[in-house]
């Protein structure tokens, strides 16, 4: 199996529909151990989910901008596990006026809080599980990001925060490396989570995707991201760091909608 014998750490699960949901079913299914983190009033929801996965995994508290927490997870990991093959960040949020068109108006307070949750925390995470991931001798981390070389008329900060995502998981990647840990994004198009819902103007982007988009689009199947996932946390993607893979059904590529023949 892809995954087997992995000892995987997957953040981010609140919801069945959540991208880190599937992630996480995958990876055991692919043969790893999963514990799942989640925190404050989310913690309810990431328990219940998590007892539909195929073996229910234990979640430990995690609030990514607490560096106390961090430490306490990666505690916890060393007595259970005693090392780290990898994990899943999958955590983003940015207030309400830092989304759906208020860019120019946004106060700093709310662009920091979009930008320390959703990148800023990768760094965070990545570097309390480094001494568990070098006593596995390396290892994968993988982050969930939205293509970020476009300006989109929706995302505003939260798409600021994707790039600069996108350029920690570079950074990562070269500082990373020489302990044989590799560092990737995946770029999903849009699915229908909790997080979406969390979006101005989600429909109208979602509705859109398949007009571009080479290949269909299910903004209701998070498997073949979650597939993606399990691919760069296994030792197949060896030899693969720095890059952000599309999964998006070639959205990213194509310059415009597509115009039926006739």
């Amino acid at each position: 199996m892809l995954l087997e014998k992995k000892r995987l750490l997957v953040t981010g699960v609140l919801t069945p529909q959540s991208i880190a949901f599937h992630v996480a079913r995958v990876a055991q299914e692919q043969g790893a151990q999963v514990v799942l983190t989640s925190f404050g009033k989310a913690m309810g929801l990431t328990e219940k989910s998590a007892r539909r996965l195929p073996e229910t995994p234990d979640v430990l508290e995690m609030d990514a901008n607490d560096p106390g927490h961090i430490e306490a997870v990666a505690g916890d990991l060393a007595t259970r596990w005693g090392s780290l093959d990898g994990f899943l960040h999958a955590i983003a949020f940015a207030p309400a006026d830092a989304l759906g068109g208020a860019f120019l108006d946004t106060p700093w307070e709310s662009a920091r809080t979009a930008f320390q949750t959703s990148a800023y925390s990768l760094k965070a995470i990545a570097v309390g599980m480094l001494p568990l991931m070098k006593e596995a001798g390396g290892g994968a981390i993988v982050s969930l990001d939205f293509d970020a070389s476009k300006a989109w008329p929706i995302y505003d900060w939260m798409g600021v925060s994707k790039a600069a995502l996108e350029a920690i998981t570079r950074y990562l990647a070269q500082y990373l490396g020489p302990h044989g840990i590799r560092v990737n994004c995946v770029s999903a198009g849009p699915l229908r989570t909790m997080a979406a819902k969390g979006i101005p103007g989600f429909d109208s982007l979602a509705s859109q995707w398949g007009r571009r988009a080479p290949l269909d689009w299910d903004i209701h199947d998070p498997e073949p991201v979650a597939r993606a996932v399990a691919f760069l946390l296994s030792d197949w993607a060896k030899a693969i760091t720095a890059e952000i893979v599309h999964v998006d059904g070639g959205y990213h590529a194509i310059g415009a909608d597509r115009v039926d023949g006739p």
